[in-house]
């Protein structure tokens, strides 16, 4: 047995390009993390994004001293992050659902997701309170085994190293239920028929697609990793991999940017609401009040009424459903006119009459629309849903 600081002496710094690359990926998921929190609703499913690459990242700072020695400086924290490798995946689906099932995630609701990573958090008390000379041992047997270890004191208790043993697996079994999950997610919104948005480059099925796939290549090389290293010797390679998810990410977040229109610095795009909406908004709105029913109708309107601008309530529209906002309002009243065509307190009126009554000002405008939207006339409608 060895002296701790002749140890800590013997412990090298190393830095090559694998660290420099893990380095990379760790600052620029800090970074998209911070402006994610900063600009996105605290409820919305992209600030669930922000925290799953703040989990990641803390995982992989951890990772990365480890893997250059620079561990050796704050022992007491070596492995302290493991609870959080069990959050990464959890995190990720929390994303997903919200962002396909347009569903808040909640505690009260959600508590079954977090049992694994404080079941072993919990079980993992002893080590945490344990002295620097068991952290070191740990971290030697990880990475430096040819430098020794050194003598603890004999009242520890190691009944924790039972789950740590076995955490690898547990890491495993969280991909993999995870995974299934997240691809039943993408699969039953693929099978509503998504239709993807005209003006954008990635829409949320594309991104959520992908990162069922990140899932998989992670839980992959996970796999692969374990059979062929030993302890955490081949963290260093997940963590090339993360950096690469990451500036990918990246790529995809700022391609959606305003700052690439062509028109960005037009004055429309420039004035921005002091408060941020969702499409939830819009939608509420619409249908509590059944706006879209009136004959002046506009988008400079609806703004008006949501406090916010015209072009944040079109983007939003546009993103959400894939079309703009004529044919969002259209949409709304073919709907509500299809229910008034059958309604009996409507009965008194012909079809041009139901079609101003849900906004339209000319009978040629209604049958249009209700063609477009409908894929028939409102009199071949009417004829199919009385057989």
């Amino acid at each position: 047995m060895t002296d701790v600081k002749v140890i800590f002496d013997q412990i090298p710094i190393h830095y090559d390009l694998a660290s420099h690359i893990m380095l990379l990926g760790i600052v620029q998921g800090f970074f998209l993390a911070l402006v994610i929190f900063l600009r996105a609703n605290r409820k919305s499913a992209i600030n669930l994004f922000g925290w799953s690459l703040l989990v990641q990242c803390l995982v992989f700072l951890d990772v990365y001293l480890c893997y250059t020695g620079l561990m050796k400086y704050v022992i007491y924290l070596n492995d302290s992050t493991e609870f959080l490798v069990l959050l990464i995946t959890p995190t990720l689906y929390f994303f997903l659902y919200t962002l396909l099932e347009r569903k808040p995630i909640t505690l009260k609701k959600h508590w079954p997701h977090f049992v694994l990573p404080v079941l072993y958090a919990i079980s993992q008390i002893n080590y945490y309170l344990s002295p620097t000379e068991v952290k070191l041992n740990a971290y030697l047997g990880a990475y430096h085994r040819d430098l020794g270890f050194i003598d603890v004191p004999g009242n520890i208790n190691y009944s924790y190293h039972y789950l740590k043993d076995q955490f690898r697996w547990l890491v495993l079994f969280s991909f993999a239920f995870y995974l299934v999950l997240s691809l039943l997610l993408v699969i039953k919104t693929k099978k509503k028929g998504w239709v993807a948005p005209k003006h954008i480059k990635v829409d949320k099925y594309i991104f959520s697609r992908n990162t069922v796939i990140f899932f998989f290549v992670l839980m992959v090389s996970l796999f692969l990793i374990y059979l062929n290293y030993d302890d955490d010797g081949g963290d260093h390679i997940v963590g090339i991999i993360q950096t690469v998810t990451i500036f990918l990410t990246s790529f995809f977040i700022i391609s959606e940017s305003r700052f690439f229109e062509k028109s960005w610095i037009a004055e429309k795009y420039e004035t921005l609401a002091s408060n941020s909406i969702e499409f939830d908004n819009i939608e509420n709105f619409m249908m509590e009040s059944q706006y879209y029913s009136h004959q002046d109708v506009t988008l400079k309107k609806v703004a008006e009424r949501l406090d916010t601008n015209s072009n944040t309530v079109s983007k939003l529209i546009n993103s959400e459903t894939g079309i703009n906002f004529n044919d969002y309002i259209n949409q709304k009243r073919i709907a509500l006119a299809q229910e008034r065509l059958f309604d009996p307190e409507f009965k008194q009126l012909t079809v041009e009459a139901i079609g101003e009554s849900v906004g339209f000002r000319s009978k040629s405008a209604f049958y249009n629309a209700f063609k477009k939207h409908a894929g028939q006339s409102p009199s071949a409608f009417m004829k199919q849903n009385r057989a």
